[in-house]
């Protein structure tokens, strides 16, 4: 991924450090957090993360991960009370390839009450949910006891799922109605089953409500890692804060939770169902138009902003979902010099471990030469083009691509504009869109801008790339 690119690992979190004792009461776990300083999570300096793994993939031990001599520090004694008290109710949720039984991702997940359901991630339970014809599911206990598990309800817009098994929970991780009210720094306990091996503890602290996410998320800093997802994060007394779901891969101990209300109303949807739903895509589909909806009003509920590259004006959004950047790539001796801004949403709907979508994406670039003959300057701009590959890539999610190209002139500006149309396999009356165009008004000059609107209704990309289209312009001046 370029730096323009959304950075998010999906997820599943904890430190590789746990301790067992004797349960406590919960009473006697705020006590122990007042009176024990917790230690800071430490990251080895300079260690780079690894690359983002598929959901549940756990790669192999490295010398250093062995070495005796770099063990994590222990958990102090307010996560060893917690873990105690909490890990009856704690479980591993994998899917399986009915042919063979062999496992494909691994998450967490944790008993509700006193009842049999279990809440995790959808992403934990994806291939479940889209596929129950190749995968099937089960879930480990701390004590190695495993069973199957049904799935009742999904909410892939904050990625969650409920799920139900043959046991039941002890009480601990109870969902509450009032909802623990949260202070910056608050120490928070993250627990599941990192990398698959074993379940964990993760201390770490709740640092607000992340802005810049579509959907509310809590931000966790503290290490959360793969296998973890669907796991809870509690407070020192035991009450539910959020779900792990995600972590930066940019970043140091920068993690995300997926905030108790939204499953509250999972729950009640679940407790209001007579059954479970026989094939879970177009629900899962009907979500992601909902979804869409929103996105798109958002994005044009007001004028897309003009900002000036040379003498053009192109078409920007920057909000609290989408962030613009930009670089150059001048040098006194280049043959051309190139100028981008790329804007893109920080956030993304997850579908499969192949597929993301609910997410817009716009990127300038303005090229110009003053030592290139207009022969060669217009072979130059004809491939950073790159028209021919828009249709190249096979997937099986989406239909071929639908394209069609056009002269077209805005109020200001004479353009070539290539359109491309994708519609998705599963799920009904959802596309893709992408929209290239280049300016055809100057033989030592191209502003070339691309458009990639992902996962939204034909009307809604009609009405995004014409909106996009008709903002990009010339001042007067040659």
């Amino acid at each position: 991924m370029n730096r323009f690119s959304l950075a998010f690992m999906l997820c599943m979190a904890a430190s590789l450090a746990a301790a067992q004792q004797q349960a406590p009461a919960k009473a006697q776990l705020a006590q122990a957090a007042r009176n024990q300083p917790l230690p800071r999570p430490e990251t080895p300096p300079g260690v780079i993360p690894p690359a983002a793994v598929p959901p549940g993939a756990t790669p192999p031990a490295t010398e250093a991960e062995t070495d005796d001599n770099a063990a994590l520090p222990p958990p102090s004694s307010a996560a060893q009370q917690v873990y105690s008290a909490a890990k009856a109710d704690l479980l591993q949720i994998r899917m399986l390839l009915k042919s063979g039984r062999s496992q494909s991702t691994v998450g967490s997940g944790f008993l509700v009450g006193k009842s049999n359901l279990v809440l995790t991630n959808y992403h934990v339970v994806s291939q479940l949910a889209l596929d129950p014809d190749i995968y099937t599911g089960e879930y480990i206990d701390t004590d190695g006891k495993s069973g199957p598990i049904e799935l009742l309800a999904v909410d892939v817009l904050h990625d969650l799922a409920v799920v139900r098994v043959n046991r039941f929970g002890t009480g601990f991780f109870e969902i509450p109605e009032k909802l623990a009210k949260l202070t910056q720094g608050q120490y928070l306990y993250s627990l599941g089953n990192p990398l698959d091996l074993g379940f964990a503890i993760s201390e770490g602290s709740y640092n607000g409500v992340v802005t810049r996410s579509f959907y509310d998320q809590l931000m966790f800093t503290g290490p959360i890692n793969s296998g973890m997802s669907g796991g809870p994060s509690v407070t020192a007394d035991g009450m539910v804060a959020g779900v792990n779901v995600s972590r930066r891969r940019d970043g140091e101990l920068v993690s995300f939770l997926v905030p108790v209300r939204y499953a509250q109303e999972l729950l009640k949807k679940v407790e209001a169902q007579t059954r479970a739903p026989k094939d879970f895509n177009p629900l899962i589909g009907q979500q992601l138009l909902n979804h869409q909806r929103g996105m798109i009003d958002r994005l044009l509920d007001e004028p897309l902003s003009v900002q000036s590259m040379g003498p053009y004006h192109v078409p920007v959004r920057e909000s609290g979902q989408v962030r613009c950047w930009g670089r150059s790539n001048f040098k006194a001796e280049a043959t051309f010099n190139a100028d981008t801004m790329a804007c893109s949403m920080e956030s993304a709907i997850f579908v499969s471990e192949t597929q993301q979508t609910g997410h817009v994406s716009m990127i300038h670039q303005y090229v110009r030469s003053d030592s290139l003959d207009p022969a060669r300057f217009a072979a130059l701009a004809t491939t950073l083009f790159k028209a021919d590959n828009l249709g190249s890539t096979k997937d099986a999610r989406l239909t071929a691509p639908s394209c069609t190209e056009k002269f077209v002139t805005t109020k200001t500006l004479p353009l070539r504009a290539v359109t491309c149309v994708r519609a998705y396999r599963k799920f009904e009356g959802l596309y893709n869109f992408t929209l290239l165009t280049a300016s055809t008004d100057d033989a030592s000059a191209s502003l070339q801008s691309r458009l990639d609107v992902t996962g939204v209704s034909y009307e809604n990309g009609m009405r995004t790339t014409r909106a996009f289209l008709s903002a990009l312009g010339r001042s007067g001046k040659r």
